[in-house]
């Protein structure tokens, strides 16, 4: 099935069950007033939200236009938010651009921070900054939602505990990320909010795309109406789902509606760092990754990051060209100060 959070004056938004093609929604408040609430309640809630989408699939006529623009992220707020680095390709290119190797341990030991998730984006919402000299960076993501997982969950409980999947955005500025990382005390100012996209939707409509924690399709970011990334999300990811939960939870249990982010989708080609898509390659999912080949091959980076008016897009299709998850389409604003 797959939900979504209508916007309304309450801040965590109302519950709603969209159709598989994503053209009808239906309300589902009656069953829990929010995705919080009935992540909370699931086991009771998760067969009634089913029915309700079986309903809703049959029946052409049933339910409302479904708008991308009238829902905030599916989680408008989430009590975790832990995003993970689980393409070592990605971290691996980042650290031979200023000439150092990747420890032995980041191959079997997963990186993760954990960001803000007080306030996230709507996946139509402007991406406002006062200024660009922060470089404004998107990263095209795939995540995860969890039930309640334990403490020091095994990979079963952590895999058994996947409730839905979301596509990511999660916004970096680049320029203050040195400063802080040089304070030996990880990322804050320089991970703003973060947008997801438009429907939350459960493994089983993946069919044989999920597999082994991992979700085998490209992922595409389009930059400026452009295409600029379709990497698959399913290759070359060192740490599949479960694994990156059960990091999470090695020294606390998790509430029902923590979000455990991939980190960005990153693809090898022939071995080596990837290419743009005009040159046969898959592409990129931010552009830093751009700039730290430019940097390998040339010594100093030459594309800029995003500046105001500019737009991303990123959105993920079945085998049969049908949008899974809906779009995330967002535009860099100036914010007044």
């Amino acid at each position: 099935m797959k939900l979504a959070t209508k916007r309304i004056a309450h801040r965590d938004g109302q519950l709603v069950v969209v159709s598989t093609d994503l053209s009808r929604y239906v309300l589902a408040d009656d069953i829990a007033p929010t995705l919080q609430a009935a992540l909370d309640d699931w086991d009771n809630a998760a067969p009634q939200l089913q029915a309700l989408s079986n309903q809703l699939n049959s029946d052409s006529s049933a339910g409302e236009d479904f708008d991308q623009s009238s829902v905030e992220s599916p989680l408008p707020r989430a009590y975790q938010w832990a995003d993970g680095s689980a393409y070592v390709n990605h971290v691996e290119l980042v650290r031979k651009a200023r000439g150092a190797e990747v420890p032995e341990s980041f191959w079997t030991d997963p990186l993760m921070y954990q960001g803000g998730s007080d306030t996230f984006l709507g996946p139509r919402d402007d991406i406002e900054m006062p200024t660009t000299d922060w470089g404004i960076d998107m990263e095209g993501e795939v995540a995860v939602i969890t039930g309640d997982v334990p403490f020091g969950a095994t990979y079963e409980q952590a895999s058994a505990n996947i409730r839905l999947l979301m596509l990511v955005n999660d916004v970096s500025l680049r320029a203050l990320i040195p400063a802080e990382l040089g304070k030996g005390f990880g990322f804050f100012q320089s991970k703003p909010s973060s947008a997801f996209s438009p429907v939350a939707i459960t493994p089983d409509e993946l069919g044989d795309a999920w597999v082994d924690g991992k979700l085998h399709l490209p992922l595409h970011v389009d930059y400026n109406d452009k295409p600029f990334g379709e990497a698959n999300a399913g290759i070359d990811m060192t740490f599949d789902f479960p694994t990156l939960i059960s990091h999470a939870s090695k020294t606390r249990s998790l509430g029902a509606g923590t979000i455990i982010g991939s980190g960005t989708v990153s693809n090898k080609m022939n071995g080596g760092p990837g290419k743009p898509i005009e040159q046969g390659g898959v592409g990129y999912s931010c552009i830093a990754e751009v700039r730290m080949i430019e940097t390998i091959n040339n010594g100093k980076p030459s594309t800029a990051f995003m500046q105001f008016g500019d737009t991303v897009k990123i959105y993920m299709m079945d085998a049969n060209g049908n949008s899974l998850f809906g779009d995330i389409h967002q535009t860099v604003k100036q914010r007044k100060v």
